[in-house]
């Protein structure tokens, strides 16, 4: 069951780590760590990926900055409540993790696939040049009666595709994470600039549950 629940969510990042480890929480005695790293698209654009690792993988005391990491593992989320409200937080979960000696061009740098089950209803819009795009949101069970939402969008005929979707609908995606950035308002003067996680897809199927 338990191998069940890890095929449902993989992740393999590759990328410059660009921050100091900063503590999240400890589990049992085992502390966890956040780090970003950043991973390149081919657009030469770049997106900041926060890693979470186990101090039991590397030793959590020491600077990488600027040593090239590859990363197998988990997209999750948890709610952190703030500002009288909860806001999803996700991350990359680091299962495994090794360093390289600089960024190989042969290992892909950032891969997602998911197993789950849409949880609101699809957002389905067009941009001024007309350009389809859906956000969507999928909960993806892990162990221990817990599960991960994850903000996917879809893009094109995958958009139109997704719009059809009513909650309960169960889907495999594949994709990449990126990051974005925008800016909150906090009330009538205050603005923060923030950065948000999703999964860029790049296909999607549609599994028809009845059919087993």
């Amino acid at each position: 069951m338990a191998d069940k629940i890890f095929e449902n969510n993989q992740v393999t990042i590759a990328g410059r780590i660009v921050s100091d480890f900063e503590f999240s929480h400890e589990v049992y005695g085992e502390g966890f760590y956040m780090v970003d790293v950043s991973v390149s698209r081919l657009s030469n654009f770049v997106d900041y990926i926060p890693v979470m690792i186990s101090e039991r993988l590397v030793d959590t005391t020491q600077s990488y900055i600027g040593k090239y990491i590859y990363v197998t593992g988990q997209f999750r989320s948890y709610n952190r409540h703030e500002e009288k409200k909860n806001r999803l937080v996700l991350s990359v979960f680091a299962r495994e993790l090794e360093f390289m000696e600089q960024e190989e061009e042969d290992v892909k740098s950032n891969q997602i696939f998911l197993d789950g089950y849409i949880c609101k209803e699809p957002i389905y819009r067009k941009t001024p040049l007309g350009r389809e795009i859906a956000d969507l949101l999928i909960a993806v069970n892990r162990s221990y009666g817990k599960s991960d939402y994850i903000p996917c969008i879809c893009w094109g005929r995958n958009a139109r595709f997704a719009s059809g979707f009513t909650v309960g609908s169960h889907v495999q995606v594949w994709g990449r994470i990126q990051s974005r950035e925008y800016v909150k308002k906090l009330n009538e003067i205050e603005t923060e600039k923030r950065v948000a996680y999703e999964v860029s897809v790049s296909k999607i199927e549609y599994l028809d549950d009845k059919s087993y």
